[in-house]
């Protein structure tokens, strides 16, 4: 049975962004198309959330932190898989300092 998929309020405002860049640079198609694309991905890690890569877990000393790219966009969703949950810490451009980006509090 797959888990729901919970967005840490920062994860939100990720998505929130990059929405936004989407609809300024491109239209509304491609913004309607990111969405998409992250409502796959968080049906699959909910689904599958061992199939993430642990890629970034040891650089930032967080073992059970998981990865997931969206496809067709840029974008990776970075989360740990709770007891009942799936918690969404991140939605962040892969091309960006991800370790900086990732230590980033709430509050920021």
């Amino acid at each position: 049975m797959p888990k729901p998929v919970v967005p840490r309020e920062i994860a939100n405002r990720d998505v929130d962004e990059a929405i936004a860049h989407y609809l300024g640079e491109a239209d509304e198609r491609v913004a309607l198309g990111f969405v998409d694309a992250l409502e796959r991905a968080y049906r699959h890690i909910g689904r599958h959330p061992e199939s993430g890569s642990a890629r970034y877990a040891l650089e930032l000393k967080l073992p059970a932190l998981r990865s997931w790219p969206l496809k067709r966009f840029p974008y990776v969703v970075f989360y740990v898989e709770a007891k009942e949950t799936i918690d969404v810490w991140r939605v962040l451009h892969g091309a960006r300092d991800i370790p900086a980006w990732m230590q980033k509090t709430e509050s920021e």
